[in-house]
């Protein structure tokens, strides 16, 4: 049977996943992806939190996060980090005057959304959360996040490693050119 885990419990390693909302390729579009950078810096001086390994995609992101510090809250976390890269990309979504794209966004605010003051819906409510509590499941994620650019559709690159938005040349050369075995990754 397996153990059904909340975000809340106490891992220090998660696989996180948010998408935006109907797959709109948002980081592409408003060439986005530094504000998931920045978000990554948020991490390392509000929570303590490494970034372990990454994909930003044109329409999702893909991390593996360690926190140092017991206390997190990976809900409140993900969702913060979530506000912050939603109002960015609705910023340069104005800034570019592009009003089609705006609207369409605006549309999808429900009701109870639009009480609360939310004016454009930008990401998936959800996330996914998952905690990584074994090297296996480590070393999976890690291997899903740096294929996911040359898989399927997206075909972003020839070769993984090529990917920008990606940590796979980190560990290309951090493991692979110098002949470190994965497991050399200490968290």
């Amino acid at each position: 049977m397996a153990i059904k885990l909340k975000h809340s419990d106490t891992f220090s390693t998660y696989f996180v996943t948010f998408t935006c909302v109907e797959w709109i390729s948002l980081f592409e579009i408003v060439n986005g992806y530094d504000m998931v950078y920045k978000w990554f810096d948020i991490l390392k001086k509000e929570h303590n939190g490494d970034v372990v390994a990454y994909v930003i995609m044109p329409n999702h992101l893909h991390v593996i996060l360690h926190f140092h510090d017991e206390h997190f809250n990976l809900n409140t976390i993900v969702a913060n980090g979530k506000r912050f890269i939603a109002y960015e990309i609705i910023n340069r979504l104005e800034q570019a005057g592009n009003t089609s794209l705006l609207a369409r966004l605006e549309k999808l605010v429900t009701e109870r959304e639009r009480r609360k003051g939310q004016l454009h819906k930008v990401f998936k409510d959800s996330f996914d959360g998952k905690a990584i509590i074994t090297h296996a499941f480590l070393i999976q994620k890690i291997n899903y996040i740096h294929n996911n650019p040359v898989s399927g559709k997206w075909m972003l690159a020839k070769d993984f490693v090529e990917y920008e938005h990606s940590s796979a040349s980190f560990y290309e050369i951090q493991f692979v050119r110098h002949h470190r075995p994965l497991h050399y990754l200490d968290l």
